[in-house]
Order: C-alpha cells, then sequence, then structure tokens
C-alpha cells in the first residue's frame, strides 16, 4: 500500500475523463536542491493552460516535506493547482500515487529537477492527443541531445537488449518521461506494481500489450542534469533483467 496521503487526493478521477487539461506528476525525494525551482519554472510555463502539478513526496530524509509545505502555502499561481501528497519510497510508489490523484485529460510524468525542461511537453501538444495518447520523451530518439560518455551508452545499448529479449519491447527509452492519455492511464494504474524506476518500462509494456504505439520525441537533456554524475553501474544491468523478468511474470496472464 502507498503511504498515506492529503485531502487534496479526495477529488481525483480514477479512469474517467479529467476535468483539468494537464496534470504533471513529479516525484520528490530528497528533492531540496531542486524542487522549488522546478515549482516555480512549472508555475510560469503552465499558467493559463488549464493545469495542476501532483508533486508526491515518496520517503525524503531531508527537509523535502517541510519545502514542499511552505511552498504549498506561499503558492501564487491561482491557474495552476498544487496539490502535494506522500506516498512510500520509491518513484514508481510515487507516481502509481499521483496518477490515481490527477485530474488531467493528459498527464505528464517526470522527474524533479525536470531534466528535458520543456521539450517534451512542447513536442506533445504539437500532436494530436487522441492519435498519440503516449508520448515519451525520449533519450534514444536520433535527434536528442543527451550525450552521457561511453559507459552510460554501453549500458544504456545492455538495457535496451534486455527489454527487448525479456519483454519485446520496441520502444527505444521506456524510462524517458511520459504525456499520457488521462483516461487511459488512471485505467491502467491497478495493474502498475512496480515500487521503483521500472514503473515506467511496466507502463510502457502495457501500452504496448494494448496495442497503443508510444512516440518517442527528442529531447535535450538539460545542462544541470547532464552534469551529475551517472549512478548507473554494470551490477544495474542485472537487477534490472531480474527486474523484467518480474513484469513479465505477474503480467502474463492478463489481457
Amino acid at each position: 500500500m502507498d503511504g498515506a496521503r492529503t485531502d487534496a487526493a479526495e477529488d481525483s478521477t480514477v479512469g474517467t475523463s479529467g476535468t483539468t487539461a494537464l496534470s504533471y506528476v513529479v516525484p520528490a525525494h530528497n528533492s531540496t536542491v531542486a524542487i522549488e525551482a522546478t515549482l516555480h519554472a512549472l508555475a510560469a510555463r503552465l499558467d493559463g493552460m488549464d493545469a495542476e502539478v501532483v508533486v508526491v513526496e515518496n520517503g525524503s530524509t531531508d527537509g523535502t516535506p517541510e519545502l514542499l509545505a511552505r511552498l504549498q502555502r506561499e503558492w501564487a499561481s491561482p491557474g495552476v493547482r498544487l496539490v502535494v501528497l506522500t506516498s512510500d519510497k520509491g518513484m514508481g510508489n510515487a507516481y502509481r500515487t499521483g496518477i490515481a490523484a490527477s485530474r488531467g485529460d493528459r498527464v505528464l510524468l517526470t522527474a524533479d529537477d525536470l531534466p528535458f525542461g520543456f521539450d517534451d511537453l512542447d513536442a506533445a501538444l504539437e500532436l494530436d492527443a487522441a492519435s498519440h495518447p503516449v508520448v515519451i520523451g525520449s533519450k534514444g530518439h536520433r535527434d536528442s541531445d543527451v550525450d552521457r560518455g561511453l559507459l552510460r551508452r554501453v549500458l544504456t545499448g545492455g538495457f535496451w537488449l534486455l527489454r527487448r529479449v525479456v519483454l519485446g519491447m520496441r520502444t527505444l527509452d521506456p524510462q524517458g518521461t511520459f504525456v499520457v492519455d488521462g483516461a487511459w492511464l488512471r485505467s491502467i494504474a491497478p495493474q502498475l506494481s512496480e515500487g521503483g524506476y521500472l514503473l515506467s518500462t511496466e507502463l510502457c509494456f502495457l501500452a504496448e500489450r494494448s496495442g497503443l504505439v508510444p512516440v518517442e520525441v527528442p529531447v535535450r537533456l538539460s545542462a544541470a542534469h547532464r552534469d551529475h554524475a551517472s549512478r548507473i553501474t554494470p551490477g544495474d544491468v542485472w537487477q534490472m533483467g531480474v527486474g523484467l523478468l518480474g513484469i513479465r511474470r505477474r503480467h502474463a496472464t492478463r489481457p
């Protein structure tokens, strides 16, 4: 079960049309360095767009909960609804909590530092939402500018091969940012079970298996995100393999 949520989640619409045009779902774990700037950027970009921002704090051990409480009290963007929730630790747990509480006709799943700025949103807005229910800000797109060094490229290739072999997945980067039809996303949310970073891969797998073809759009990695040293190790390839097998096993008997 997810952790306790604030009362702001009570008016969520699950598995139906949204009551706002766009929901941003932003996990926040030990996010004191990034989350305030991110919320200011979202308030400016989404002003006038009939949008909401759903921030899900998940198991932080720094001052993130207190910072979010202050930012919520001081929120001065009446055109953009801010919801602050909590979940158990883990990006997947945060996403599932945020998805359930979202009200948007489209839901954008991103990270606390907006790794691609608004490239993903801008590209999605140029596409017909009904014809493209799943749009991915993809590091694997040939026009993306996301160079992270030789080791990262080698490991990324290993991850792609594992996904192709274990899940038969054709999407190049199921761990990018997602812009998804809100009604469909909320309807399949009960099937999502990953608590960690593989939640987006599980989501992409369910989309492909449902006959939806994710559209990958090019993105540019932000300068701040590009400067972060990669935390991925060769051992993570093994862990991903185990996780992918778990996804395949859990969904094997589902239609």
